[in-house]
């Protein structure tokens, strides 16, 4: 008995590992905001509704505050066995979402609390979802991955169906969520294959085994695997044909968590197939290069086409949305012959479609207040009445179209110069395809310009229009990073020195 009370004593040796708390420390500040959200909302109930937009501003403030000193350190860290890793590529996805949810708090807080809400729980769910996406930016393990997936999307589910009293909102949260599961059992079963055959949930493990199976036993596994893991990401950045529920969760949604899913759950994905391709299958170009650029031809294409058609400007932009994952789902089909360019292109496009969509939807919040309309009609007249917001959104169509001076251009051209450097079959494919269809996208935003400029109101209304504090500070925030980060793209051109998948395939 003696001997086994021994046996449970500490080891005097025995030295405690250490864990790096600074790496972590925005995903720390992040949790303890969500905490003060739903423990204020718990204690004070009604009472609580004034400090809840002006707390979750501050939560993803204070979130910046570490992300800023990780850069300035400027070491890559590694926890739990390189299964989640903070480098440079990691803190600029960090701030994107932060800085993209902080936007959206900004336009949500007159639209949340004049409308029949239940305010607090809003801000504790937009939080939280923004907490999955940043730890997504760091994953590199199967089970993180599909953590950090869930915890963004669950919250996400909740958001889309708002608006209890609106059988919209209420099919728009419900398809989201059907969808949702759908894919992520599909990934999970690819997900599963992948382990199988890599015998580690960790990134890195994986896809040394799968360069050593190349071609030979176990391929089909291996294909079947990567292919269904992509099909579950590509639900979440509405990939042709995995689409069907974008334009109807986008209308349903209260609009500033329809700018919260075309921006902030769309970049997800995105990060989300950034760490899977370019950490763990690049080795397997064969299968991932001909799946990435058929889903990239047919969303961009169907996605375009179909905008063309639209009458009601937030489902416009969701097909435009679509469109634009098409954009960037052609740099993947570069990944064996231009993998540092397709990386700096992804993370580049992600950035400036994150100002400009978020622009786009602050300028239709804005308008809604006084036309209460989401019809492109109802845009007219508008230089009489909002000369401020038709120069705007005059600057987020630009930008989109992919016109300079305006950021868009420059995400366009990063896309298009990774696929061309290729070199190879595929690229100058998938080159003609983004050239072809950034001229049919210019028809539909085109004319979104020529309603506010040229046409009249339709109601013959043209009392001046008041925009909330912060709604125009969103907006202007927008307007300023688009026009910025198309006339000084320097910054944008350095996140080249960020890739290391170089290093990795030359490793």
């Amino acid at each position: 008995m003696l001997a086994n009370l021994v046996q449970l004593l500490p080891d005097p040796n025995y030295v405690n590992p250490s864990f790096d708390w600074h790496a972590v420390a925005p995903e720390l500040v992040l949790t303890v905001g969500v905490l003060v959200l739903i423990l204020l909302d718990s204690i004070k109930l009604e009472k609580a509704r004034p400090f809840m937009s002006p707390l979750a501003n501050l939560t993803l403030l204070g979130s910046l505050i570490p992300i800023l000193t990780l850069a300035v350190d400027g070491a890559d860290r590694s926890l739990f066995g390189g299964s989640y890793v903070v480098d440079s590529v990691s803190l600029v996805l960090k701030a994107l979402f932060i800085v993209t949810a902080y936007i959206v708090v900004l336009l949500s807080t007159n639209y949340i609390a004049e409308g029949d809400y239940w305010e607090s729980e809003y801000y504790s769910l937009l939080v939280a979802s923004t907490l999955g996406m940043v730890v997504m930016a760091s994953a590199r393990d199967l089970i993180t991955i599909f953590i950090a997936l869930e915890l963004l999307s669950m919250p996400a589910y909740m958001l889309a169906s708002w608006r209890k009293a609106d059988p919209k909102s209420n099919e728009a949260g419900m398809k989201y969520f059907l969808m949702g599961v759908f894919a992520s059992s599909v990934m999970v079963y690819g997900m599963s294959l992948i382990y199988g055959i890599g015998h580690s949930t960790r990134l890195d493990a994986i896809a040394a085994q799968l360069t050593h199976l190349g071609d030979g036993r176990g391929a089909p596994v291996v294909t079947l695997g990567i292919v269904f893991v992509i099909i579950g990401f590509a639900f979440k950045v509405s990939a042709v044909p995995f689409h069907f529920w974008a334009p109807d969760v986008y209308e349903g949604a209260p609009t500033p968590v329809t700018t919260f899913l075309a921006v902030a759950s769309k970049a997800a994905g995105f990060v989300a197939l950034i760490q899977l391709v370019f950490y763990c299958f690049y080795t397997r170009p064969d299968i991932v290069q001909p799946v990435f650029a058929a889903l990239s031809i047919l969303t961009m294409t169907i996605g375009n086409l179909i905008a063309l058609k639209q009458t009601n400007i937030v489902r416009m932009l969701a097909f435009s949305g679509i469109g634009h994952a098409g954009y960037m789902l052609a740099a993947f089909g570069a990944i064996e012959n231009n993998p540092d360019q397709a990386l700096s292109a992804i993370v580049i496009y992600l950035i400036i479609y994150a100002a400009m969509n978020l622009g786009a939807f602050a300028v239709v919040v804005a308008v809604a207040r006084k036309t209460r309309s989401g019809e492109i009609t109802s845009f007219g007249g508008l230089i009489k009445y909002a000369p401020g917001l038709t120069v705007a959104m005059t600057f987020f169509m630009a930008s989109l179209i992919g016109i300079p001076p305006f950021g868009g251009w420059y995400a366009k051209v990063a896309i298009w110069q990774t696929v061309v450097g290729a070199d190879t079959p595929i690229g100058y494919v998938l080159a003609v395809a983004i050239s072809v269809n950034a001229v049919i996208s210019a028809f539909y935003y085109l004319n979104v310009c020529k309603t506010m400029w040229f046409e009249e109101a339709p109601d013959g209304d043209v009392s001046p229009l008041r925009v909330p504090t912060g709604l125009a500070s969103a907006i202007v925030i927008s307007a300023i990073a688009t026009l910025l980060l198309g006339v000084v793209p320097g910054p944008l051109s350095n996140l080249s020195t960020f890739a290391p998948v170089a290093m990795i395939l030359g490793g």
